[in-house]
């Protein structure tokens, strides 16, 4: 799927949104989410720079959890607050894992860690031959704590399991994520790769788009 530059989206806001706290201190999003960021002139600053702890994930759906997060980085630093909520969903296994993606073998008494996630998710689609997934991307944008209309993003991005792992860069599930089109995992595409493609970039075209409009 061809998509334009974040840049050319941003190129028609007027940003009254100078800086930004992102409620995240995973540090693959923070790579991913600064050079997202690097061509609209704004400064993103992660909440663990601003003392801000993690806010907890109760819920079940994406959009929740997003948006709890970007109320709680908002209401302890003062400043519009952006939050990401995502995740692996897999057809096969009812889309799990969902919003536990992160944490999805220590759900299962394992290790929280991006290896023990990946063997779990592979233990659990092993002798299933139907490998259809898509990572899915929920951004949620508050001006202010109790911002009354947030601004949502929501990118999705269709792709398939596979059992041998291909590529280097990314994180997550990333090399075990085949992009049939394009004939590679999502950590084998580069940065540049990555970002015109991926759920968290079209999630976060939509929310430019929006503030775009005024």
């Amino acid at each position: 799927m061809n998509m334009p530059p974040v840049s050319s989206v941003a190129s028609a806001l007027n940003t009254t949104l100078p800086r930004i706290v992102l409620a995240s201190n995973n540090p693959g999003k923070l790579r991913e989410f600064s050079a997202l960021f690097a061509p609209l002139g704004i400064t993103l600053i992660a909440q663990g720079e601003l003392g801000v702890p993690e806010a907890p994930e109760p819920h079940v759906t994406f959009v929740e959890n997003a948006l709890a997060k970007a109320r709680h980085a908002s209401a302890i630093t003062g400043l519009p607050a952006l939050a990401d909520d995502s995740g692996l969903c897999v057809r096969a296994l009812q889309d799990a894992p969902g919003v536990l993606s992160a944490r999805y073998a220590q759900t299962h008494g394992g290790e929280k860690s991006d290896a023990a996630n990946n063997t779990m998710l592979l233990k659990h689609l092993a002798g299933i031959a139907q490998r259809d997934a898509r990572y899915v991307a929920l951004l949620v944008l508050v001006r202010h704590r109790d911002d009354p209309q947030p601004v949502i993003g929501e990118g999705i991005w269709q792709g398939e399991i596979i059992d041998t792992p291909r590529g280097s860069n990314g994180f997550g599930y990333d090399a075990h994520f085949l992009l049939p089109d394009l004939g590679k995992t999502a950590a084998e595409l580069d940065a540049a790769e990555k970002n015109a493609v991926s759920h968290r970039a079209r999630a976060l075209r939509q929310v430019l788009a929006h503030l775009a409009q005024g």
